[in-house]
């Protein structure tokens, strides 16, 4: 049996899952520890990762597998969240998470060097999170990981590395596959990593590692990707036409094309995928605006009480806080969540139908710059599972959205893993 391990950093949590080919075998999941969000320690993510893969280990044992067996790794993380470390991944900044902004005299500086609408550009973007991250370094910063870079290397006891997708937003340029000619005008190049593509073998686990989690120690860990590109990967084939809307916490759209297309000013940018690319965005919107009004049961019960055929109109833009990146890339853009209904249902229904309108701005904007109509739209994440967010959904978008074969970007991951394996 050989076996492949993906790991999904993702904004509520960590999951796994080990495939036997494109079989799953097992899985699981912890939740991040409670940390200050205005100052993440990056330690605990890895301690998140290590709770969970103890308890996929503990899974594997169960049903009479051999984690040893495990012969490729490959981890997602959340776009744009990054940190600093020193030469021994000890973390010298604090990670800052993909939905950070207010990085304006950085963006001014990036404003100064990068070609007009830029995808580096911007108070909210990446590269001025990264800016940030050097002003705020306590000690010798050596290494600039993404969230997912950042597990590989404590995995494999080495840092340095990142993938196309990780690093798209930092700057890196696909098609010429390099940094940028200005990029050390804005930031130190030696922190920056060597960029490969997703899927790629980068170096073997960690002594510490297999024995720490009785995997083998020459299992293989290979270059990894995004969260929503992840998800894609997980449940979609490789086809022009073919879309995914993951409904996670946040709301991230991908669509295969066969032409790249970028649009920084709204928040839309492709990643190369084989021969075809992956074009799309994330909006801030999502799961996590409904859970701060409604508990899970409520979102159930509530659900079941709208017609999804009776749309209200309310001007709603569901946000957590101030600040949107696709299909409007703004980062002061303000919540909008009022007049508030007296009945409950109607409040949620609102929210609903501003999301569902929401994505489907994000496929126009696709669409309006030469991208192609959507063929069949896959759904991930949690919100899959309500039929009348789907059935509100179809109505904006004009197509009937299918519920993902397997949705989980661990899943995802793990196919990565075991794509290129050697």
């Amino acid at each position: 049996m050989t076996l492949s391990l993906g790991i999904d950093i993702g904004t509520s949590g960590v999951r796994t899952a080990v495939l036997n080919g494109d079989a799953l075998v097992s899985t699981a999941r912890t939740g991040h520890p409670s940390q200050d969000p205005r100052r993440i320690d990056a330690n605990g993510w890895w301690a998140a990762v290590k709770t969970c893969l103890t308890a996929q280990i503990s899974a594997l044992h169960d049903i009479g597998v051999d984690p040893a067996e495990i012969t490729d790794v490959a981890v997602d993380g959340t776009s744009g969240s990054m940190v600093l470390t020193d030469a021994a991944l000890t973390p010298v900044s604090p990670g800052l998470m993909y939905n950070s902004s207010g990085f304006d005299a950085e963006a001014e500086n990036i404003a100064a060097c990068a070609p007009d609408d830029h995808i580096t550009k911007g108070s909210n973007s990446a590269l001025a999170r990264a800016m940030r991250l050097v002003s705020l370094a306590q000690g010798t910063p050596v290494h600039l990981l993404h969230q997912a870079d950042f597990i590989a290397a404590k995995l494999m006891g080495r840092g340095g590395f990142s993938d196309h997708n990780n690093a798209l937003k930092t700057g890196y340029e696909p098609e010429e596959d390099r940094w940028p000619d200005w990029i050390d005008r804005v930031i130190e190049p030696s922190l920056l990593p060597k960029v490969l593509p997703p899927g790629a073998p980068i170096a073997s686990l960690s002594a510490e590692c297999a024995r720490c989690f009785q995997l083998s120690p020459h299992a293989m860990v290979h270059a990894g990707t995004t969260d929503s590109i992840a998800a894609f990967l997980a449940c979609a084939p490789l086809e022009e036409g073919v879309a995914v809307t993951s409904l996670g916490s946040t709301l991230a759209i991908k669509l295969l094309s066969r032409a790249r297309i970028d649009g920084p000013n709204v928040g839309l940018y492709s990643h190369r995928l084989g021969d075809l690319w992956l074009v799309g965005g994330a909006s801030n919107t999502g799961g996590a605006v409904l859970r701060r009004y409604f508990s899970d049961d409520e979102l159930r019960e509530l659900s079941m009480q709208i017609d999804p055929d009776d749309p209200i109109d309310l001007d709603y833009y569901p946000l957590l806080v101030p600040g949107e990146r696709f299909p409007v890339n703004d980062p002061d853009l303000k919540p909008i969540l009022h007049p508030r209904p007296p009945d409950n249902a109607l409040y949620l229904q609102a929210m609903l139908e501003a999301m569902a309108g929401i994505e489907a701005r994000c496929y126009r904007a696709i669409q309006d710059r030469g991208g192609p109509t959507p063929s069949v739209i896959y759904t991930a994440g949690g919100g899959a599972q309500n039929n009348v967010w789907t059935a509100i959904r179809a109505r904006h978008i004009g197509l009937w959205p299918k519920a993902a074969p397997q949705s989980e970007a661990s899943v995802g991951a793990a196919k990565l893993a075991q794509s290129t394996s050697t």
